[in-house]
Parts: C-alpha cells; sequence; structure tokens
C-alpha cells in the first residue's frame, strides 16, 4: 500500500467522441442470431397454429435464453444453460407470483428494481457474459406487469421450462458438428492477439507506442484461452494441441521480440477453420495447462471478492430503476417497465461506460422507434407476418449488436413493440410515444442515479490488485533465483502472475471510468506491469531456451 497522501477526488470529462463508432463484428456473430430464432421461431409458430400467440411472452422468456454461453465449451455451456434457464424460470415466478398477489403499480416497480439490481450482480460476479442481465430484467419487468391469477402461474411457468429446455438444446447442437469449437476460437484469438503485441516490437527490440495496450490485450486473451480450456474438461488429443499452441502464445507474449507474428496468425487462421490443430513442439506447461493443479494456482476468488466491487453498481441499478419507473408512473406511461428497463441497460463497470451505454441506448431506441414506424404496417397484415416480423428483428439485434450496441438496440427497440402486440394490435402513434418517454425517462433518470452513487472503493482495489501483482512478481522471482524449473514451482507461480497481471489490468481501467475519483497511480501501475511481463519473459528462459527458439521456427 502506498505511503504518499491520497489526492482529492476529481471530476473526470464524459467523453463522446467514438461512442457510436461501428466496430468489427464478432467472429460468431452468426451464431446467437441463428440459435435466437431457432429458438424463438419453433414455439411462436406452434403457438400460433394453435391460435395462442397471447402467450408467446412465456415461450420468449424461456427461447431468450439461448443468447447466452456461445463463447463457452460445451462441458460448461451445458452448465451454464441450465443455470441461466432456472435464473429465468425464477424471475418469471417472482414476477407472476408478484403481479397476482400486488395491485400497487409502485410495488411492481419496486420489485423490478430489486431484481434488475439482483441481475446485475449475479450476472457480472458470475461472468455469463453477453447479453447479460438485461435479457432477464426485460423479461421479468414485463411480467411483473402482464395481468396475472395464481391459478394461471404454473401454466405460464411450465411454458417458460418448456422454452427454456428447447433453448438449452439449441445451445448444444452446434457441439455434435464442432466439439472443440469454442476452445479452437478461444486459443485462436490468443494466438492473434501475440501477433499483435509480438509485432508491436520495432526491428531494434524497442517496442512501438501502441505496444502497452496491445500487451494488456494479449495477457487477457491469453488468460480467457487458458480458463476455456480448464472450462473445457478433461484432456483429449485435440485440446492437447491447443494447449501446446496456447503455450506458444504466452512464450510471444513473455518474450515478443523472439516471436513470429506470420507464424502465430497462421496457427490462428488454422483453428479458426476446419482444418486439424497445428502441432507446433511441445513445450513446458502444456501437459499441466488442463491440469487440476493449475486451477489451483489460479485460485479461486473468495465470495466477498467477487461480490464487494459490484456493490455500488447494484446500489446504482436498484436506486436507478426504481426511480425510472416512479418517474414514469408520475408522467402516465402505460409501461414503466420500459423506463425501467433502459435505465438498467444503462450500467457497466464504471460510470464513463454507462455514460457511453446511455448515449447508445437513447440513439438506438429512437432509431428503433422510427424502424417500428416503417415495419408496423407490414406486421399488422395478420399474426403470421408478426411472428415473422419478430424473428427478423431477432436475427438482426444479434448480427449488429456486436458491432455497437446501438446499432442492435435499432432493431432491439421494434421487436419489443411487436412483442406488445402478440395479445392484440395496438394503436402505433401510442406505443412509439409510450417508448419514446420511457427511452428519455429512463436514461435520464438511470444517469442522475449513476452519478449520484459513487464509487469511492476503485482507487482501493487498484491498491490491492497492485498489491497482489507484486507479490506474484516476487514470488516467481524467488523460485527463479533459487534455479526451480519444475512445474510443480515455477509454472504454478507463473500462471499465479500471469492471472495477477490481468487483474490489475481489468481494475484500473474500471477505476479509471470513474467520474468522482481521486488520482490513479497510472504510473505504479505501468511499473508494475512492466516489471511483472519481464519476470514473465525470465520464468519462460528459466524453463527452457527451446521454447524461445520453437516460437521463432
Amino acid at each position: 500500500m502506498s505511503s504518499a497522501v491520497p489526492s482529492p477526488p476529481r471530476m473526470r470529462p464524459l467523453p463522446l467522441a467514438g461512442v457510436l463508432r461501428v466496430g468489427r463484428p464478432s467472429d460468431i456473430w452468426f451464431k446467437p442470431a441463428l440459435s435466437v430464432v431457432v429458438a424463438t421461431g419453433v414455439p411462436n409458430l406452434t403457438l400460433l397454429a394453435l391460435g395462442r400467440l397471447d402467450l408467446a411472452m412465456y415461450t420468449m422468456a424461456g427461447s431468450l435464453c439461448a443468447l447466452y454461453a456461445h463463447n463457452l465449451p460445451y462441458a460448461a455451456r451445458a452448465r451454464a444453460l441450465a443455470l441461466v434457464v432456472l435464473g429465468m424460470l425464477a424471475t418469471v415466478a417472482v414476477a407472476l407470483v408478484t403481479a397476482s398477489l400486488a395491485s400497487s403499480a409502485a410495488v411492481l416497480v419496486t420489485v423490478g428494481a430489486l431484481l434488475a439490481a439482483a441481475h446485475k450482480a449475479l450476472c457480472d460476479a458470475t461472468g455469463i457474459g453477453p447479453p447479460g442481465p438485461v435479457v432477464l430484467t426485460f423479461i421479468g419487468s414485463a411480467a411483473l406487469f402482464a395481468p396475472q391469477t395464481a391459478g394461471q402461474v404454473p401454466g405460464h411457468l411450465a411454458l417458460v421450462a418448456a422454452a427454456g429446455a428447447w433453448a438449452w438444446l439449441v445451445g448444444m447442437a452446434p457441439g455434435l458438428v464442432r466439439p472443440h469449437g469454442p476452445e479452437r476460437r478461444a486459443t485462436a484469438r490468443a494466438l492473434a492477439a501475440a501477433a499483435d503485441c509480438a509485432a508491436a516490437v520495432g526491428p531494434d527490440g524497442r517496442p512501438d507506442a501502441g505496444h502497452e495496450r496491445a500487451r494488456a490485450a494479449a495477457a487477457a486473451a491469453v488468460h480467457a484461452a487458458r480458463q476455456s480450456l480448464l472450462a473445457a474438461g478433461a484432456p483429449a488429443g485435440a485440446r492437447r494441441a491447443l494447449a501446446g499452441l496456447l503455450v506458444r502464445a504466452e512464450v510471444a507474449l513473455a518474450a515478443p521480440a523472439d516471436a513470429d507474428p506470420a507464424l502465430l496468425r497462421s496457427w490462428a487462421r488454422d483453428l479458426r477453420g476446419r482444418r486439424p490443430a497445428p502441432s507446433p513442439a511441445a513445450g513446458p506447461g502444456s501437459a499441466e495447462l488442463l491440469g487440476v493443479d493449475v486451477a489451483e494456482a489460479l485460485g479461486k476468488r473468495r465470495a466477498a471478492a467477487r461480490f464487494g466491487p459490484l456493490v455500488p453498481i447494484a446500489l446504482r441499478t436498484a436506486l436507478g430503476c426504481a426511480l425510472a419507473g416512479y418517474a414514469s408512473l408520475a408522467l402516465g406511461v402505460g409501461r414503466p417497465y420500459w423506463a425501467l428497463v433502459t435505465a438498467a441497460s444503462l450500467y457497466q463497470a464504471n460510470l464513463v461506460l454507462t455514460w457511453n451505454r446511455g448515449v447508445q441506448r437513447v440513439v438506438g431506441n429512437l432509431a428503433g422507434v422510427l424502424l417500428f414506424a416503417a415495419v408496423v404496417p407490414l406486421a399488422h397484415l395478420g399474426p403470421a407476418a408478426l411472428v415473422l416480423c419478430c424473428l427478423a428483428l431477432n436475427f438482426g439485434a444479434e448480427a449488429l449488436i456486436g458491432r455497437n450496441y446501438w446499432l442492435g438496440s435499432v432493431c432491439v427497440t421494434p421487436m419489443a413493440l411487436l412483442v406488445t402486440e402478440f395479445a392484440g394490435f395496438r394503436p402505433a402513434g401510442e406505443l412509439m410515444t409510450e417508448r419514446i418517454a420511457d427511452t428519455l425517462v429512463g436514461a435520464l433518470v438511470g444517469l442522475a442515479a449513476a452519478v449520484a452513487v459513487t464509487n469511492r472503493r476503485a482507487g482501493d482495489r487498484v491498491e490491492d490488485a497492485l498489491g497482489t501483482a507484486t507479490r506474484a512478481r516476487e514470488d516467481a522471482e524467488r523460485l527463479i533465483s533459487a534455479g526451480s524449473t519444475g512445474s510443480g514451482g515455477l509454472e504454478p507461480a507463473r500462471r499465479r502472475l500471469a492471472g495477477a497481471l490481468v487483474e490489475l489490468r481489468a481494475t484500473a481501467d474500471a477505476a479509471a471510468g470513474e467520474w468522482w475519483q481521486r488520482a490513479l497511480p497510472g504510473e505504479r501501475v505501468m511499473r508494475v506491469e512492466r516489471a511483472g511481463h519481464r519476470t514473465l519473459a525470465a520464468t519462460v528462459r528459466r524453463q527452457g531456451p527451446h521454447v524461445s527458439e520453437d516460437a521463432r521456427a
């Protein structure tokens, strides 16, 4: 812990540049897009055939679970999707029971805000990934305001469970064709990021201006790939080949001047295709990479460590969603849950990211309302047209949201408006007016809550992460000085150091985006990162010079 006197808190500017910039799509953008079409299409078309589209909200609750866990290996995906389905079922159960018992709209908004805070905390703590808590909050909030009697609840929950089981099957189906696809993609990303890091070192061995950022991105990609292989389960032949390639990425990250970026990118291209995984010469740690000892070496954070940093964000979510819903009620809007969901969708790891999401949400929703005005005449041709329009918008939302959140919102907004018409068509102008009002109310009130609830411990967590990384580096250097080369000592220490550096960078980035915060130790973070990566390079040299030679082959 630094002994320097903390500087007084200061306000940080909220940016506008680049907030709406369109990026590159995910390398698997089409998989969640196709999955959600199949997962929602079959139940909705079945209800259409039965003449019960009024029940579509409940089947969609289960079907939208197919959006989750597409980056996870199939062994881990099976568990994650099952938990998402159970979480969705629990959310809808709480919402429907509350709706059947409570008649006060203020009570419904309060329960919706508490559900939104719980969704945010649990999704962030478990790292479930996109689309995160927003889908759960959207469905839960809508269910709160659906007319309900206690006798209807079991049947509606049965529809959620059946559609959720179908979504689980849809999410697992690609594993029949390409069982190691997620691990291959994660390893390919690590190799490509390591190649970018190596390419940022000049011919004279000096790093370019963008080397620090490239190195941090590569460290995060390697760490994610390692976790992906660990989550894949017991080692198999294909996974052992991937483990060997991941070791090459680690070597390139630790000693970028000795790596061949072209070779690393070539391996990454092979993994993204259907070719057999390349098999470079085995290096240190490839056998242990998939073992239990490595999982123990990386360590599991305590529950307090996982949930502690999320307390301010959960408070922001609860306060912002509740106030947004109350403000919408005060304005007389018929669907206050839209304002609640808008507020819930804003909250990210820090205030700058929350501000960015707020701008994106408002722009995307306003453009989406215009798209709804263009689509609604087609959707009103009949129930079949309504279902097909929703499926097309579902696909568009998932295809575009990876490029920028606002682009996905352009399709999500008209889709959400059309879903309200499954029970019967309503005047388009009324729906559009309510959606615009709730978007503006939710965004303004949600951002105000984010400003009011400051994350004052962000700087303390940076200090904690600095201490953890420093201790991990000292442990590794002590083993190097003692002449350790075996997997029983140096290899777990190297893994702990790599994980600590990734955690340090993530913590520093999150703290840097807070609005009211004392000055952060940016120079100390950079020094500790550089020293840590030098130690990582030293561990590679200590474990065997042949590894660096293989990386240059």
